[in-house]
């Protein structure tokens, strides 16, 4: 039965994949990836991961969402498609995506128990969190720990990223200038031109 339900969701997440590629007008674009976040924490709570699906529903679906529509609020709403440039991006998604599959034919069998980090890394934290750190958490003591430098890096991009968001969203809207057939400067965008 699990294994079904992982089955449906990751059926789910291949659609909302295709339909967000495939969608021209942005807002729709943004509730698609709500959507897609919003499984995407279905499939961690279905595989245990409870705090990755948390973060992903709070994150994801959530303050991505906002930020993606505040951002909506001051642009345009459709995207301008320009032809002749996707087939060169077409030719570059294939090339990295072949790469990829190549590069993971040498990784381990997805939960083989022979797998490297479970020979030493994995048994190493588990029988020496506690003596080391004193913190019973396995995972807090090991994100505060043993990752803290990775996890400070983590939290440094987080705050980097949202004064650059503040940043954007409090400046005020650019106004272009368009310009008629001889050249000269209209009115903006938002003014309407007078008679």
């Amino acid at each position: 039965m699990e294994q079904l339900i992982d089955i449906v969701l990751l059926l789910f997440l291949i659609v909302v994949a295709v339909a967000v590629v495939r969608q021209r007008d942005l807002f729709a674009a943004a509730m698609l990836f709500a959507i897609y976040s919003l499984l995407s924490a279905g499939l961690f709570a279905v595989l245990d991961a409870g705090d990755v699906a948390l973060t992903e529903a709070a994150v994801g679906a959530g303050i991505s969402t906002i930020l993606v529509l505040a951002v909506l609020a001051l642009t345009h709403r459709r995207e301008r498609h320009r032809r002749g440039h996707d087939l060169p991006a077409l030719a570059i998604v294939l090339v990295t995506g072949a790469g990829l599959v190549y590069a993971s034919l040498d990784l381990p069998a997805f939960g083989d128990p022979d797998n490297p980090v479970h020979q030493h890394v994995a048994p190493y934290y588990i029988e020496q969190t506690y003596s080391d750190m004193g913190v019973p958490n396995l995972v807090a003591a090991v994100l505060a720990s043993y990752r803290s430098i990775d996890t400070m890096g983590e939290a440094i991009v987080i705050l980097t990223a949202g004064i650059i968001v503040f940043a954007l969203l409090a400046a005020p809207p650019v106004r272009r200038q368009r310009r008629n057939r001889t050249g000269e400067r209209g009115a903006s965008d938002g003014e309407e031109e007078s008679g």
